[in-house]
């Protein structure tokens, strides 16, 4: 479909629809939402090559991550959040330039980028506590978002996130009403803001119930499958082992559910399980009406979609104030937790 077709099918003129899929301020946002769903929903995608010579952009944002996070490449979150994020650019004719760079090499590649000319914008990925590219960004004067938050920098900078504490702190709450006091946390690397934040929402809920954390039973690492395996495995044995687990992903969560059955436990009776779920396209916690495990659920596509628009906004309008967005993750109850084992 063309843009004569597109304006075509919605009554409206090209001109409109093309100042729409621009963010040209004097079209009403109804309108815009209108023409980038039709633009979706039709597969329409404007040539970047000719938008660039007519607006003077590059038509592309740009994606940089560190080496030592290679493996977020592989990860299914940083699949998914690329394909929302690329979704939403596709509409409005930008691409994605993907790198991969050292830490010694990071500040060069993102000073590259800005000085030829290469994108109008970044995404930033996996943030640290601390993140140092935070300052970076803003001393190179580019448009950027962050997908998460960087604790203390909260209000100067534009950003996209789940609230980890308040999910944790709802996942940890529900299996300490189901009479559970030995709860496992299975984290991800605590370095990753996220991961911090999720801790702290554990240990809030375990604080306000007057309990005192078990450091044998909390563990960080890459969220894989073998991870959650190997740690429930190990704290299963313990003289006196965890009666549920909390996981940050649903990797980690099927990886204890193969521990607890290579110990010959029954998952959410003898042993509970609650995790998060990325929403992720091709690892669904089953379906809605009957997922598999009890979660605190935030589609990470949509994160993705969210960053792009937000990015955009950005490059359309430069001055503005920082936008900031926090989802709440929904706590959706499955079979995986219930009541804690009688002793």
């Amino acid at each position: 479909m063309n843009l004569k077709d597109l304006a075509a099918s919605l009554g409206l003129s090209q001109t409109t629809v093309s100042r729409a899929l621009n963010g040209y301020p004097e079209v009403s946002e109804a309108t815009r939402k209108r023409v980038a769903e039709a633009a979706r929903r039709h597969g329409y995608r404007p040539d970047s090559r000719a938008r660039s010579l007519a607006t003077g952009r590059a038509m592309a944002v740009g994606l940089v991550l560190p080496m030592t996070a290679k493996q977020e490449i592989v990860n299914p979150v940083f699949s998914d959040f690329v394909a929302g994020a690329a979704e939403t650019l596709a509409v409005h004719g930008y691409d994605i330039v993907l790198s991969l760079a050292t830490e010694e090499e990071e500040t060069n590649v993102y000073r590259s980028m800005l000085s030829k000319g290469r994108v109008d914008g970044m995404i930033m990925q996996a943030p640290l506590t601390g993140d140092r590219r935070i300052q970076l960004l803003k001393d190179l004067g580019m448009p950027f978002v962050v997908h998460g938050r960087v604790s203390d920098h909260d209000d100067e900078y534009c950003w996209m996130d789940m609230d980890n504490r308040h999910a944790f702190q709802e996942a940890t709450e529900h299996l300490l009403d189901l009479g559970h006091s030995r709860i496992a946390l299975l984290n991800g690397i605590e370095a990753m803001d996220f991961a911090h934040r999720r801790r702290d929402g554990f240990l809030d809920a375990l604080s306000e119930r007057g309990l005192s954390v078990d450091p044998e039973i909390m563990d960080s690492a890459v969220m894989t499958e073998q991870y959650g395996y190997g740690a429930a495995l190990r704290m299963l044995a313990l003289p006196v082992p965890p009666t549920a687990f909390l996981t940050s992903s649903l990797l980690v969560a099927m990886g204890v559910q193969r521990a607890i059955q290579a110990k010959g436990l029954r998952i959410g009776l003898d042993v509970s399980v609650v995790t998060h779920d990325d929403g992720l396209s091709y690892l669904p916690n089953g379906s809605a009406d009957a997922p598999i495990f009890t979660a605190t659920r935030s589609p990470v596509r949509e994160h993705g979609n969210i960053c792009a628009e937000t990015l955009l906004k950005l490059i359309d309008t430069p001055k503005t104030p920082p936008y900031h967005t926090k989802l709440k993750a929904t706590l959706t109850i499955g079979p995986s937790s219930g009541p804690a084992p009688s002793v």
